[in-house]
């Protein structure tokens, strides 16, 4: 009992002191810290080289990647008789083109080495004119040693804070000579932070990798790695022998391994964020309040004549007709009452559409969440990619279901058709673009191109997951009872008065598409970015926000104008909100060209449609996205107005 009270048990104080080494031993998978002893190899791994702006300001010029041993860059290969081997990679990592691959390159932990040589090489005319080219347009060679990529130090100009930027220029050009060559890089200062696991010179930590390329041409002598050296020029009308060097630096540093990371995630511009947090929140708060106002007193005003005109035609028929007549013209949204809940138009596509929407909602919410939680760590290469495709196909069950239920709820008869289509409609329009665009990639050897048989593996585990959880979903989805309206719904179509010009469909899919996109296109601004600048996206904390603030948005202003729809006399609203709300993507697609025209200078045929493809790609599932939001939004809408009032 005195252990209870008063000083702490044994077990418990065992159990204490154990919180802390249980916490620094769980690390996520694949992210698990490397510890090294003096003079330990620590293996340097090379990815793609990729194009790279060399400020924050200045135009890419590209979005190929080319593989590091491509054969025009004739850069050094590994002594093994196999030549350089493939790191083993994530689906999520293969899809957004890494190709990690093993180097000559020779780090023992803590040892500082000057001026070794590596290789050389003869650069012919083609292979001169292939890499001068790259460097006119600003590719930079990508290394990991430790996982962390190799990069340069750079300076925010924003706030003049020096960060890490991934990866390092393969050549450069002097803008202020009077007829500018491109410079090759040939030697490489290779500078580590290390950290001691609490003070023990025996576990040693990389924690920090910056690269200091230089051009030397060494005239064919000996490497000496003074800078006193002629720049190296690679001749476009002749052969050019080329000597590889480099040096490694160790520092300690007092770096945790676990903030290591801290120096590559750059928020640039951070004020801008909370800027467009607030000034979106402060929209949203002022059009749902708005938008609630507006419904909640025209209704209850409404529902309440309507009920009330309702108890005086059961009373006296004839002293409610003038009063009804009157009613009919200050509102008509009960005049469609017969009609409102009649099958739309293509019940089967739409369904399918909504049934796509319905997993795309989900799916990003749970990868928002799981990114929140810190299980999509920037150093699990491909984790962003892998949880996209393994929770969109685990989540083929939620899209067979929701489509099965909203065309049994549409009275939709060809059901079998619907089972069919909706795992293969929307995921074979993604593929069917995805593999178009990959021939290209493929035509200019491209280190992006996803191979032949990393789709094959893509569509048989599609084939073989998704697919019968989606058959699964519509199952159950035919099975369950079918939202039933709550007025009958008359043989013969009521017919549509004309439309004032904001209710037409397009005016009315543009004003509805706008307030929705004002609520993002600030952090579209920064994901697009990250992913043609090669940038590092972790904002996830305003991502979650601004997502959140969209479907808040997308469906309160497709519900309105739902509403004042039904008060014209138009009861076609389930394609009109599904277009409508859809209509936000119009506008991110719109945003990509404008970026493509201020932030990109691609100039060849094979980059523009590639960039203008896959912006169109992410643009249709935005658009299946938020036309599902508005679509749901204004039928749990229409089914709460008509349910209240009382029909005969």
């Amino acid at each position: 009992m005195k252990s209870l009270l008063g000083a702490p048990s044994p077990a418990l104080l065992a159990a204490l002191l154990a919180i802390p080494q249980t916490a620094s031993a769980f690390y996520l998978p694949g992210v698990a810290p490397t510890s090294y002893k003096p003079g330990d190899n620590v293996p340097l791994f090379v990815n793609s080289v990729k194009p790279a702006a060399a400020s924050q300001d200045a135009l890419l010029h590209s979005v190929m990647s080319y593989d590091y041993y491509h054969d025009r860059f004739h850069f050094c290969k590994p002594k093994d008789p196999n030549g350089p081997k493939y790191v083993s990679e994530s689906l999520g990592s293969i899809l957004f083109g890494d190709r990690i691959m093993t180097s000559p390159f020779e780090l023992h932990m803590a040892k500082n080495e000057t001026c070794k040589p590596l290789c050389e090489a003869d650069y012919e005319r083609t292979s001169a004119h292939f890499v001068n080219k790259r460097i006119m347009q600003g590719y930079a060679l990508n290394w990991l040693v430790d996982g962390l990529p190799a990069g340069q130090q750079s300076i925010d100009a924003a706030t003049q804070t020096p960060y890490e930027s991934q990866g390092f220029q393969l050549g450069s050009v002097d803008p202020t000579a009077q007829d500018p060559k491109p410079n090759f890089n040939n030697h490489y200062d290779i500078s580590i932070e290390y950290h001691e696991v609490g003070s023990n010179p025996n576990q040693l930590r990389v924690v920090g990798v910056t690269v200091d390329p230089w051009s030397w041409d060494y005239a064919g002598g000996n490497p000496d790695c003074t800078d006193n050296h002629a720049p190296v020029i690679l001749a476009e009308d002749g052969k050019t022998k080329v000597q590889f060097t480099y040096s490694v630096y160790w520092t300690k540093s007092p770096t945790a391994w676990a903030t290591r990371w801290d120096k590559y995630l750059q928020v640039f511009d951070p004020k801008i964020h909370w800027f467009s947090l607030v000034n979106s929140a402060v929209i949203v708060v002022f059009l749902v309040v708005t938008v609630a106002s507006v419904l909640f007193r025209a209704l209850r005003k409404d529902i309440t004549r309507y009920n009330r005109l309702d108890q005086i035609n059961l009373d006296d028929l004839s002293g409610t007709s003038a009063l009804e007549d009157g009613v009919q013209e200050d509102s008509g949204w009960k005049l469609v009452h017969g009609d409102v809940f009649r099958t739309p138009s293509h019940p089967l596509l739409l369904s399918v559409f909504l049934g796509s929407g319905a997993q795309l909602f989900v799916m990003t919410g749970f990868t928002i969440c799981f990114a929140l939680l810190g299980f999509l760590s920037p150093s699990n290469r491909g984790s962003l990619g892998t949880m996209l495709v393994l929770l969109f196909t685990v989540l083929g069950f939620v899209g067979g279901y929701t489509s099965a239920r909203v065309y049994k709820s549409l009275n939709g008869e060809k059901w079998k058709l619907n089972i069919g289509l909706t795992p293969v409609l929307v995921p074979g329009i993604v593929f069917g673009t995805f593999f178009f665009l990959n021939l290209f990639l493929w035509a200019n050897e491209a280190a992006g191109a996803v191979p032949f048989t990393t789709m094959l593996i893509i569509v048989g585990i599609w084939f073989l997951i998704s697919v019968p959880l989606s058959f699964a979903g519509s199952w159950f989805g035919f099975r369950a009872t079918p939202v039933e309206p709550p007025v009958r719904t008359n043989q013969i179509p009521r017919q549509i008065p004309p439309a004032t010009t904001y209710l037409k469909p397009i005016p009315s899919m543009l004003l509805v598409g706008i307030p929705a996109f004002g609520a993002i296109f600030v952090e579209l601004f920064f994901i697009l970015r990250s992913i043609w600048f090669s940038r590092i996206y972790y904002m996830f904390g305003f991502l979650f926000l601004c997502y959140g603030l969209m479907i808040i948005t997308c469906a309160a202003v497709t519900v309105l104008m739902v509403y004042f729809l039904l008060c014209s006399e138009n009861y076609h609203w389930q394609w009109r909100s599904f277009l409508a709300a859809g209509m936000t993507a119009g506008y991110v697609f719109l945003y990509a060209l404008i970026y493509l025209v201020s932030k990109l200078s691609l100039g060849g045929l094979s980059g523009t449609v590639l960039y203008i493809g896959y912006s169109a790609l992410l643009s249709f599932l935005f658009f299946i996205l938020t036309g599902s939001i508005g679509f749901f939004s204004s039928w749990w809408f229409v089914q709460k107005i008509y349910a209240s009032i009382k029909i005969d």
